[in-house]
């Protein structure tokens, strides 16, 4: 059995696609076909229906894939002893995470990791959604709850506050503000509930028992930006929103509190890039952990 098609067959179950898998692996469609083709004639079995819209894994193919995981797990701790020789760090690391910290937190800081190191490669990919460590799709995300299953480190990164938040040209033109009973009669803007991928970042519900919005946006640096441009209140991260003079904190006695966790799986626990990676990022957190409230 060969392990480059073993290394396709992964990417090609995680992604769902052949055509995505390829990209990921920068190979063409054909050679990704062929690999996989190469892997059933070794193992003797079919392990993906490949259809036009898609690829699903057989019966078989899914008893395989816990398999190949393992194998996978076990290149990478191999790799990482090979690695802990090494002085300079080199390679790829991706950082999935919430877009909020990501964008306005980590963009700004993070390639500074990449000066004192010229032969690592970070992705930084700050996108609302979760992501699935032990599907590769990240080395290290920043989740907003501690995941429960998995061979997963996780560690609290940092506890941060939100509050409820408005245009001082929202209102000068806006009622009376009192307490949090009052802003239902004010325009909302909110997120699109069904797309959020934990019920956590369902903020309004600590205070409140519905969040009519009328403006949703998908994206907490999206709402932000609503919100200061007058489309109404909203709930916002304060280290994003505090200190803006487009945006004035109202209601100020309420607070919502959540925290990020850093999670990675345990098998690259010891792999040189990712550890300082993730060392970076909490230094980075505990260098400024006013901002977080």
């Amino acid at each position: 059995m060969n392990w480059d098609d073993v290394r396709v067959f992964l990417a090609v179950a995680r992604a769902g696609q052949i055509l995505s898998a390829a990209r990921r692996l920068e190979l063409n469609h054909a050679t990704v076909g062929r690999r996989l083709t190469s892997l059933e004639a070794a193992i003797g079995a079919k392990l993906l229906h490949r259809r036009p819209n898609g690829c699903e894994l057989t019966e078989r193919g899914r008893a395989f894939l816990a398999k190949a995981e393992r194998m996978e797990a076990a290149m990478i701790d191999a790799r990482a002893e090979i690695e802990g020789a090494d002085v300079a760090l080199s390679g790829t690391v991706r950082v999935g995470a919430p877009d909020g910290f990501g964008t306005a937190f980590l963009a700004p800081r993070l390639w500074r990791l990449t000066e004192r190191h010229p032969g690592l490669v970070i992705e930084l990919v700050p996108v609302p959604r979760a992501f699935s460590i032990s599907r590769r799709e990240a080395d290290i995300a920043i989740t907003v709850e501690r995941p429960e299953a998995g061979r997963l480190v996780a560690a609290k990164l940092t506890d941060y506050a939100l509050g409820f938040y408005a245009s001082p040209a929202y209102l000068a033109g806006a009622g009376s503000l009192a307490d949090v009973g009052d802003l239902m009669r004010h325009r909302l803007v909110g997120a699109v509930e069904d797309l959020l991928y934990s019920q956590k970042l369902a903020y309004w519900a600590d205070l409140l028992q519905d969040w009519p919005s009328r403006y949703e946006v998908s994206s907490a640096i999206g709402q932000t930006e609503a919100v200061a441009a007058g489309a109404g209140i909203g709930i916002l991260h304060d280290f994003i929103a505090a200190g803006r003079r487009d945006l004035k904190r109202v209601l100020p006695a309420e607070r919502i509190e959540r925290a990020f966790w850093l999670v990675y799986h345990e098998s690259v626990r010891d792999v040189p890039r990712i550890a300082a990676v993730a060392a970076f990022i909490r230094e980075s957190v505990a260098a400024e952990r006013e901002l977080f409230g």
